[in-house]
């Protein structure tokens, strides 16, 4: 992996769908990975201390992306969290203080990487903090 990129982690149970949220994110500066699991994602996020943003979606088997963010967030992980969802996201704002919930639509090629650019724009391009 690049030290010099940022590092973006897709999280998908569907790796045609994992790969198109990477596609849509191929920017020169970005270094993505993929994991296909929530516990794959816990282990990437365990042993490579250079991600920056957690993309998760929704619905997946074992270990869903809420479920995600809270273990996440119990491991002291606080790096940003954008979730993905074809469900409406407005309740679920009120309920997880996530970064981001966007939905899956015709609009997420290009919602999609405004929200990691202002993410990482807010964010400076810091160190993934683990509290």
């Amino acid at each position: 992996m690049n030290e010099t990129k940022t590092h973006i982690l897709v999280v998908d149970d569907d790796p045609l769908t994992a790969e198109m949220i990477g596609m849509i994110l191929d920017e020169p500066e970005y270094d993505i990975s993929l994991a296909l699991s929530g516990m794959e994602a816990l282990a990437t996020l365990a042993s490579d201390p250079l991600v920056r943003i957690v993309i998760s979606d929704m619905n997946m088997p074992g270990i869903s992306g809420i479920q995600l963010f809270a273990a996440m967030r119990e491991r002291g992980f606080k790096l940003p969290f954008v979730l993905l969802t074809g469900d409406e996201s407005p309740p679920l704002h009120l309920e997880y203080p996530m970064d981001a919930i966007i939905t899956k639509d015709e609009n997420i090629e290009v919602i999609l990487p405004e929200t990691i650019a202002s993410l990482l724009a807010k964010m400076g391009a810091q160190p993934c903090e683990i509290a």
